[in-house]
């Protein structure tokens, strides 16, 4: 049976790798790394920089391309067709190495927020056993950039995605909304005058981008940066949290 760690890295500073991440990088056959595209090659780069970072005897590395997802079949039903995609792509790459019985594959952020790693592995076939090495998420990494709290003082907050804020608007019951997955900053759908912002870009990165203030404020230089950014590096990984004024 293989046993497959999946390692949280956090959001592309190699700092954020935890002494447990790092010997379980130290201790791997083979480590998968996937592939975004030519414009989205930093991505595997950072991976690389932080094997060379905790180890002078690099385990092997597997590369696999990750495909485009479709959607035409509806959201929910292109991830599923997604992941089936990936996790067969992953089973090609360690077919490519039968003698490695530990692959590592390091995880931007934490496997468990938003990120489909332990739903991928439980496609594969036969199922490895699979161990998961907590790492920073971009939403710690952005309240510590902003040197902020993110809940009140005994109060909840919400995390979602900017799909579900485009399609449902501002929660109900919520105060204070972490938002990640927004391709399409779709803050844009709110009455702005209700609501400050923390938005970070590539946070934990030598890039970072920061804009806080009230969202009336400072959105359009959001729009604006985030487009420069992009333009610039050739993909972005952004979040932002928004609270409702007065709270």
């Amino acid at each position: 049976m293989i046993d497959l760690v999946l390692i949280g890295i956090g959001t592309g500073n190699p700092d954020h790798v935890t002494f447990q991440g790092a010997q379980a990088i130290r201790t791997a056959d083979l480590i998968l790394i996937p592939r975004k595209g030519a414009n989205k090659t930093d991505l595997a780069g950072v991976r690389e920089e932080i094997i060379r970072k905790v180890t002078d005897t690099p385990p092997q590395i597997a590369y696999f391309d990750i495909p485009e997802r479709r959607s035409q079949e509806g959201y929910l039903r292109g991830v599923d067709e997604w992941h089936d995609i990936i996790a067969l792509r992953w089973q090609e790459a360690m077919a490519r190495h039968p003698e490695a019985r530990t692959v590592a594959l390091l995880i931007w952020g934490d496997p468990s927020l938003y990120d489909s790693s332990l739903r991928i592995a439980a496609r594969l076939d036969p199922q490895p056993n699979t161990t998961v090495i907590p790492g920073i998420t971009a939403l710690q990494a952005l309240t510590a950039a902003h040197a902020m709290p993110i809940n009140e003082i005994g109060a909840p907050y919400l995390v979602t995605t900017g799909r579900r804020l485009r399609d449902e608007g501002w929660p109900s019951a919520a105060d204070t909304v972490a938002v990640m997955l927004d391709g399409e900053c779709s803050f844009q759908i709110l009455d702005m005058a209700d609501f400050d912002i923390w938005w970070g870009a590539y946070v934990g990165m030598p890039e970072q981008i920061l804009i806080k203030g009230p969202l009336a404020d400072v959105a359009d230089e959001i729009l604006r940066t985030r487009a420069e950014a992009r333009a610039r590096h050739g993909w972005i990984m952004d979040i932002y949290i928004l609270k409702k004024r007065g709270n």
